[in-house]
Parts: C-alpha cells; sequence; structure tokens
C-alpha cells in the first residue's frame, strides 16, 4: 500500500473531526480570549481553518522561511472559516493523494531567515508538523467552546454534550 493511501483515512477522520468543532464556533464570540495572553476565538478558528495550506506547502514546496511568511486572511464569521477549511482539505487531500511515497520521504525544512529550523521526510511533516497541530489546537478550541457554554462534540468518543448515557 502506497504511503499516502495509509495516510488518508487518519486525515479524512481528522478533519471531519474538525470541521465538527468549526462547525460550532459563536459568530459572536470571534473576539472572546480565556486570557490575556491567549488567542481570541475567531484567531483559533482561523488558525484551525488554514492549517491545510501547510499539508500543501510541505508537498509543493522543498522549504519554508518564517521570515516571509504572508499576512493570513482575517477570518470574519462561521461561513468565512468553514469556507476556508473546506477548500483546504479538499486541495491538501487531493495533493495527498497525489503524492508517490519518494516525494513523501523527501525531506522539507523550515527555516526562519535562511537558517534550517528542522528538517524531516515529507510524511513526517504531515503527520508531526501539520496533523499533530491542528489536533493539538483542536483540543484547544474545544475548551473555548465549553468555556462559552456550546456543546462540544464528539470526536473520538462522546463528548459530555453528546452522550447518550449520561
Amino acid at each position: 500500500m502506497a504511503i499516502s493511501q495509509a495516510l488518508l483515512p487518519e486525515f479524512d477522520q481528522e478533519m471531519a473531526n474538525t470541521r465538527k468543532a468549526l462547525e460550532r464556533v459563536p459568530d459572536g464570540k470571534f473576539d472572546w480570549k480565556p486570557h490575556d495572553k491567549s488567542g481570541t476565538m475567531g484567531w483559533l478558528a482561523g488558525h484551525l481553518a488554514t492549517l491545510p495550506n501547510l499539508a500543501l506547502m510541505a508537498l509543493a514546496q522543498d522549504s519554508f522561511d518564517l521570515a516571509t511568511r504572508p499576512t493570513l486572511p482575517k477570518l470574519n464569521n462561521r461561513a468565512e472559516v468553514l469556507a476556508a477549511f473546506d477548500k483546504g482539505i479538499a486541495e491538501a487531500r487531493k495533493a495527498i493523494a497525489a503524492a508517490s511515497d519518494e516525494h513523501l520521504m523527501k525531506p522539507w525544512s523550515l527555516l526562519n531567515g535562511g537558517q534550517t529550523l528542522l528538517s524531516l521526510p515529507r510524511i513526517a511533516v504531515l503527520r508531526g508538523f501539520f496533523m499533530n497541530h491542528l489536533i493539538h489546537h483542536r483540543g484547544q478550541f474545544t475548551v473555548y467552546l465549553r468555556l462559552n457554554n456550546v456543546p462540544v462534540p464528539s470526536i473520538y468518543g462522546p463528548s459530555a454534550d453528546e452522550n447518550p448515557f449520561a
């Protein structure tokens, strides 16, 4: 089995779970944040929505320099968040499906001002730097939902809000 084909079921599950969470972002709470050092709910939702671009970048480019990163568009409401996420996951899924084992094993580097911060095979970037990063921030996001009394969706099993046995 090709590496990409082994990765796609996990990708599909994690993207579906992330979309379930993003569907609940309340439009009136985009400026809310739990602490002064925390990002806003709108920023976090936007970050989750645009993270699939990292998968595309890892497959299309040999490196990315943080010193030249573009400013991401500000997403202002749930509809914009979901549209950005849906577009990104469709493009990322297509790119992953088309990637050969050889391409997935080629190194990709993260740079800062031309200095290499890390260099990993693309498959490791997709699993660790993209999917684990997304899962981490999705966890943060579900806490934001809970703190705003928004029902938390089930992710890997029933949540306290969706448990039929509670």
